[in-house]
């Protein structure tokens, strides 16, 4: 039998990744888009050969035609249209970040928890080819106890004259900022989760143009530092900035008591023991990849077990984007919720 699939905003990375990997499916096929307006929407159905274009999210929501949404929208509306995506007898796959706020995740994380559909949300896509690997290593004890973690993603551009960007409104991006969320999802998968943390966070340019030329608050932090405690005890540092232009870009270093790796530049390397780093080898069955469109169509078919990423797993990071958040707002360490 034929999957259907109707996307729920025809952005860049959903035309860039999602359409075409569900297209590259058999026995999927994408028969429904519906974007921001009717124009763009009909613009997305033509380049892909979608038979059919609605000009509101809950019609296609609601379809008999429609078996599973992808929504590719801004997070401002990941939470309703999951809500009643869920409650239509659809599966649901989201794009990251999963929700505006720890709230709204733990209400899609219940609504997915009380029906036998599949919800999903798009992975942090970071050294994927890697993490098996590591991750075997990580259960063999190799690197023994966590104790420092430090994460740096310095990057994009001074430039006060630059019109705002959604992002950068937390009307439509929630709590989230910058690629805070997404390098915490990552630093989870080998490290587990935090228990409290502290931020410190600056905007530097409080206004911006908007689309129609008039002047916008800037509400999202163009830099910011986070202090973390890990439950295991281990201490993360995070170092985000869009405003670095000149800086080393992303990477992730985890020190152990046995050994060290770090992700930069989508490689990983290692140091065991006294050893100096040195690039990973990964053997060609162990390596992975971004596999998301036929990972969410696996878990429909065969039932296979979601991990990249669960509701569960989204919920947590949202816990640590609020408590950036209440840290920011109220200056002091934040103890995260129990999930």
């Amino acid at each position: 039998m034929t999957l259907r699939i109707g996307i729920v905003g025809a952005g860049a990375n959903t035309r860039g990744r999602h359409i075409p990997g569900f297209q590259e499916i058999d026995g999927v096929e994408v028969v429904a888009v519906c974007n921001r307006s009717r124009e763009s929407g009909q613009k997305a159905a033509d380049e892909f050969g979608i038979a059919t274009v609605y000009d509101n999210w809950q019609e296609l929501v609601q379809a008999d035609t429609v078996d599973a949404v992808c929504v590719g929208t801004w997070p401002y509306l990941h939470s309703a249209i999951t809500l009643e995506s869920l409650a239509a007898g659809k599966h649901i796959l989201t794009e990251a970040r999963m929700a505006m706020n720890l709230e709204e995740g733990r209400s899609m994380l219940a609504a997915s928890q009380a029906s036998d559909k599949v919800a999903m949300i798009v992975p942090a896509p970071f050294y994927l080819e890697s993490e098996p690997t590591l991750l075997e290593m990580i259960a063999n004890g190799e690197f023994g106890d966590w104790l420092e973690i430090h994460v740096s993603a310095l990057s994009g551009d001074w430039n006060p004259g630059a019109p705002i960007h959604w992002r950068q409104r937390r009307e439509l991006s929630g709590d989230n900022i910058m690629s805070m969320g997404i390098l915490n999802e990552t630093v989870r998968r080998y490290a587990g989760h935090d228990r409290s943390l502290t931020a410190q966070g600056k905007t530097f340019v409080g206004e911006r143009a908007d689309a129609d030329g008039a002047t916008a608050t800037v509400d999202v932090p163009d830099s910011i530092g986070i202090v973390s405690e890990l439950e295991s005890g281990a201490t993360a540092v995070y170092h985000i900035s869009s405003v670095a232009g000149r800086g080393r870009g992303g990477s992730i270093e985890m020190h152990g008591t046995k050994g060290a790796f770090r992700l930069e530049e989508d490689v990983a390397y290692v140091a065991l023991g006294a050893a100096e780093f040195a690039e990973l080898e990964v053997a060609p069955e162990k390596k992975w990849g971004w596999d998301v469109e036929a990972d969410f169509v696996n878990a429909i078919r065969d039932g296979k077990a979601v991990t990249h990423t669960n509701f569960g797993d989204g919920v947590r990071y949202m816990a640590f984007t609020d408590a950036v958040q209440t840290s920011l707002r109220e200056g002091r360490k934040v103890d995260l919720p129990t999930i």
